[in-house]
């Protein structure tokens, strides 16, 4: 068994690993690198592997730093399978076709302002092509990939589909066992299950996002959330959200849904300002299988948890461009996650400046992003090419955090103490990954290991 890591090494973008086990070649994840454009792009323009030589494609989740480079896949001749949940399959099917949008109008951008032409990395014709190769299968059912090699999809608890991928095979006479988490979810998260807890494996390629910290308790967010909102409505403000289109933006949907039962917040117009996230919220309402007992338990009282009283899902660009003239105090959802794209640039831009508006961030910013300035509160920040005063309210609310955070991480790996020959950490910062390789040793895990960019491990 031999792993070779492409990305999400010393970060947590641009996931790809590489298995080679007797003769085959399976690729887990095709993820894109976010952060620093030239560098991103860089990275992202050539692939580290030729795409022929795969034998099959495994996919844990839809986030683009997962998914993004797949259809490069079919653009390089790509003609393998590509197995997944089918609530991943359907989120993919928008998302990479979002992802497609965005690459050609930057092209287009690009090339005005460079006067030369930088084609997109692909197109929705590389899209199309590469969702033809997908292969849905449901959690707890296993199928070979590739002869003798058996993959078993485990809910991640992460997102919508996310999984955990358990991988058996015989290697040399013995029957192995390798897991790779993909990224692990919080326990007790408003939607979705809580995540798997596998028992033993030889292998673990591991997460290690938040592996230097914690989340504040997932119960304290309806609390701080609902004062947030109060004390910004009194004030004649704005609330701006960065969401993720996937998860972030449904679970801040659903706590304001929650809060809305409670009559615990004033009434205020909503608005959910991204075509991406309307997209994806339908699929949320396609694969409610997926759901935990507590939302399940608000449906049956309360009917859809993302439908509210006064909430306008808007896809259209007029509708979107009229809100920048909206005085009144009102919510504002919008896509991109970590505020390097898309329509929040735009209602980042009006509402900056305003020291009566909150800007909400829900969800993990990358370093180099203007997400990850705005946390750090950096007095000026460029937008659009300008800057502008952070002068708006900030205010974090980690516990909506997609990813398990340091402790239920170390409770994770130290399943595998005395158990797993290695359990290699990937997917974090340097000093995530260093705590967490740190945290786990005390507890006498002697197996951790950090994985390295492009140098096989073999086992």
């Amino acid at each position: 068994m031999r792993i070779t890591s492409y990305g999400a090494v010393g970060g947590v973008t641009g996931s790809k690993h590489l298995l080679e086990v007797n003769g085959h070649k399976i690729l887990f994840d095709c993820g894109m690198f976010q952060g620093v454009r030239k560098e991103a792009a860089a990275l992202n323009r050539t692939l580290p592997f030729d795409p022929n030589d795969l034998d099959a494609v495994v996919l844990s989740h839809a986030h683009i730093d997962h998914s993004g480079i797949l259809p490069m896949l079919a653009r390089h001749g790509y003609q393998g399978r590509i197995f997944t949940t089918p609530a991943t399959r359907d989120l993919c099917a928008i998302m990479l076709l979002d992802s497609a949008h965005i690459q050609e109008k930057d092209a287009q951008w690009l090339s005005k302002k460079h006067e030369t032409f930088v084609p997109p990395l692909y197109t929705d014709v590389d899209v199309r092509e590469i969702m033809r190769r997908f292969i849905s299968i449901p959690y707890d059912i296993s199928l070979e990939v590739v002869p003798g090699v058996k993959v078993t999809f485990k809910d991640a608890g992460h997102v919508l589909g996310s999984a955990m991928l358990l991988v058996e095979f015989s290697e040399n006479g013995s029957r192995r066992r390798f897991i790779y988490s993909g990224d692990i979810g919080q326990k007790n998260a408003a939607i979705l299950k809580d995540p798997w807890e596998p028992d033993d494996a030889d292998v673990v390629l591991m997460e290690s996002t938040y592996g230097n910290r914690d989340h504040k308790p997932i119960e304290t967010l309806d609390h701080d959330l609902a004062e947030t909102i109060n004390l910004t409505h009194d004030r004649g403000g704005k609330l701006i959200v960065p969401t993720f289109a996937l998860e972030r933006a449904q679970e801040f949907i659903y706590a304001l849904k929650r809060l809305e039962m409670a009559n615990r917040i004033p009434e205020m117009p909503v608005f959910v300002d991204s075509p991406l996230t309307v997209n994806v919220t339908e699929v949320f309402r396609l694969h409610t299988d997926s759901f935990d007992d507590e939302i399940r338990n608000v449906m049956e009282e309360s009917g859809d948890p993302f439908q509210l009283r006064h909430i306008e899902y808007i896809r259209d660009v007029k509708a979107s461009m009229r809100l920048n003239g909206l005085k009144k105090p009102c919510i504002i959802i919008s896509a991109s996650g970590m505020c390097e794209a898309g329509r929040i640039l735009h209602h980042l831009r009006n509402n900056i400046e305003d020291h009566r508006n909150t800007i909400c961030i829900i969800g993990f910013q990358a370093k180099n992003t203007l997400g990850r300035r705005i946390v750090e509160r950096e007095p000026v920040v460029k937008i659009f090419g300008l800057k502008h005063r952070l002068l708006a309210d900030v205010k974090v609310f980690n516990s909506l955090s997609a990813h398990a955070g340091r402790t239920e991480l170390i409770a994770f790996g130290k399943r595998f103490k005395n158990r797993a020959e290695r359990v290699l950490l990937v997917h974090g910062e340097p000093d995530a990954l260093t705590a967490l390789q740190t945290g786990l040793e005390s507890e006498g895990c002697t197996n951790i290991a950090i994985q390295k960019d492009a140098e096989p491990a073999e086992f």
